[in-house]
């Protein structure tokens, strides 16, 4: 199995750290994985994506032009990214900032009101890990605790406190992705 992602929207979304989450959480679960982050000199609201390879066998090269799945959070990703998707893919995205919903129809497109959801639980920090939750229902290519394990990787140890609440939000993603019908 090899899966190639890319995840895209502005700076200050947790993009890089979602993608950082899941390439720890495929270490994890001992894959070969890739994280490979790009994002504008502006940081917070410029645009940032990261493409992440998470594979059972050695990964030849980081760089990818298409995609087996794309994450899309704003409109400027959706109009880049769109098309990267390969035939049979994954679209993922959450309807908040989007003004042009995707049109391919050799794709599997899916929703989550990630925003909303965050909102919804009283912390609009959990939206990456909502959307990461959204993901791993519809491509569970790491295991739920090893998940846990690339959180307690990933975060600093003054924040492991909130790995219970990233948690929660992942299974809230789990349960609130729908099929996206234009």
């Amino acid at each position: 199995m090899t899966e190639e992602i890319i995840i895209a929207g502005f700076g200050g979304q947790g993009v890089l750290s979602m993608g950082k989450i899941l390439a720890y959480s495929g270490v994890m679960q001992n894959q070969e994985v890739t994280w490979m982050p790009s994002y504008g000199p502006e940081m917070r609201g410029g645009t940032a994506n990261v493409t992440v390879i998470v594979s059972d066998e050695r990964i030849s090269s980081p760089i990818v032009h298409e995609y087996d799945t794309a994450i899309i959070l704003n409109q400027q990703s959706m109009d880049k990214f769109e098309k990267t998707v390969k035939p049979g893919g994954i679209l993922l995205f959450d309807p908040n900032g989007i003004t042009h919903p995707p049109k391919r129809t050799d794709i599997k497109i899916y929703a989550i009101e990630g925003v909303e959801e965050a909102t919804r639980m009283g912390n609009p920090k959990t939206f990456n890990m909502i959307v990461l939750g959204a993901y791993l229902k519809l491509k569970p290519v790491v295991k739920t605790e090893n998940v846990e394990k690339g959180l307690r990787k990933s975060l600093p140890e003054r924040h492991h406190k909130l790995i219970p609440m990233n948690i929660d939000a992942i299974k809230l993603g789990m349960e609130k992705v729908k099929e996206f019908s234009m």
